[in-house]
């Protein structure tokens, strides 16, 4: 399959201008993404467009990252109800370093190959612009017209919306017109990619090149990524999941793959794995026939957490997982750092106790009655101690003598106990 025929069997091609096609099986092309630096990390809902650009190079053409330091500035009303808050020049910065690094890993900018991908801030050429001279130089390129026309711009100034557009809004797709003919005239783009949503923002760049400069330029979209229940891809409850193992730990990546539904399973291994067709095909029947061994779920999650962070995380991932069904040892709970160790425990009670009372050493029962309430009464406590049914950070607590010390603390501050299979509490000690 060439690059289209790819894209269309993965689910990944929402609309292509005439021509594209042919351009990339004439030669090398050059094609462009942008990304917006609102934040020193890039989330899942920009994985999408990553994996595009990475299956353009590995098609043997040459990928450029746009990072909007220029366009960051404005706000793009593309698919927005209303104008976002701008940014200033200290906080893109640290943004647009923050994204470079994050692309680097998936995309290769380093080798001397002659589709190496390249990575560029418009704000770099924007700059020197002056607003006298955009208007003259492009602006009049472009009617008023044919920028009313566009979806992104009909939808807020519809009857029933109530904020309008500022006239700032109004000429980013003038202004990202102007990237796209910029990277056409000195990098030789003559392909830019996006979302759907993105659609209006391309054609006006292909139109300002043809208007311009006489040249002739192309436009790809991929669908917005949907889930099928009708909740937004890529938000859970805590926000975001980001790409950035800091905000987003490794564990809940994971996670987020792992539970998705066996309907998005199926159309998310297509969009965010390099798995072959057959081999996708194959996942996909087998599923079918035993569903609740989650077989696409779990290659889904084995895949993506691979490649966005290390077969490591990945390996620790499904660990943590294995801790709250009770498969784990003691020794694979000391294991993981104290950010993992919390994202596996969101949620659960928790207790705050005396570290000193910890390092003099205390008895059991006195900690988990008097000291933090777990249990109501000493005597429940000592009967399910006599059933086996307490733990403590997964190891059976035998006896109603036995004293926890300090040795016992996860990360010199908690302890894990366990009422029954599924019932779990968290002591912090301070």
């Amino acid at each position: 399959m060439n690059f289209i025929e790819e894209l269309k069997w993965r689910g990944m091609l929402h609309d292509v201008m005439p021509g594209t096609e042919e351009q990339l099986q004439k030669e090398m092309t050059s094609a462009y993404v942008g990304f917006d630096p609102t934040a020193d990390s890039l989330h899942i809902g920009s994985l999408a467009p990553i994996i595009l650009l990475m299956r353009f190079q590995q098609a043997g053409h040459k990928p450029i990252a746009l990072v909007g330091g220029a366009t960051g500035m404005i706000g793009d009303p593309s698919g927005k109800s209303q104008e976002r808050n701008l940014l200033n020049e200290e906080t893109l910065e640290k943004n647009l370093n923050g994204i470079k690094n994050q692309l680097s890993k998936f995309i290769d900018f380093k080798t001397n190959v002659p589709n190496k991908a390249e990575m560029v801030n418009n704000y770099d050429w924007m700059k020197e612009q002056t607003f006298l001279s955009f208007i003259r130089d492009i602006g009049k390129h472009i009617t008023v017209n044919y920028m009313m026309a566009k979806d992104s711009v009909k939808k807020r100034l519809s009857a029933d919306s109530k904020t309008g557009m500022s006239f700032t809004e109004f000429t980013y797709q003038l202004v990202q017109g102007y990237d796209f003919y910029w990277l056409y005239e000195n990098m030789n783009c003559k392909l830019q990619m996006g979302g759907s949503d993105q659609w209006g923002n391309i054609t006006t760049g292909t139109e300002l090149i043809r208007r311009k400069s006489g040249g002739e330029a192309f436009a790809l979209t991929i669908p917005l990524i949907t889930k099928a229940d009708g909740g937004k891809f890529g938000k859970t409850e805590s926000g975001n999941v980001w790409l950035d193992p800091e905000r987003t730990t490794p564990y809940s990546f994971y996670q987020f793959w792992l539970n998705t539904s066996d309907e998005d399973a199926e159309k998310f291994i297509k969009i965010f794995t390099f798995l072959p067709k057959q081999e996708i095909e194959s996942l996909c029947s087998k599923h079918k026939e035993a569903p609740h061994e989650r077989l696409l779920q779990k290659t889904l999650a084995r895949e993506v957490t691979t490649m966005v962070h290390s077969e490591q995380d990945y390996n620790t991932a499904v660990e943590a997982s294995e801790i709250l069904f009770g498969k784990a040892t003691s020794e694979a709970l000391a294991k993981l750092d104290e950010r993992t160790f919390l994202s596996v425990f969101e949620g659960v009670p928790t207790f705050k106790v005396n570290k000193a009372d910890i390092k003099t050493g205390i008895n059991v029962v006195d900690l988990l009655t008097e000291k933090a309430a777990v249990f109501p009464s000493k005597g429940e406590l000592r009967r399910l101690l006599q059933g086996g049914g307490v733990s403590l950070n997964k190891e059976k607590i035998e006896s109603a003598e036995v004293v926890i010390e300090a040795a016992n603390l996860i990360n010199n501050k908690y302890l894990l106990v366990q009422k029954g299979k599924k019932n779990y509490f968290l002591l912090i000690a301070n």
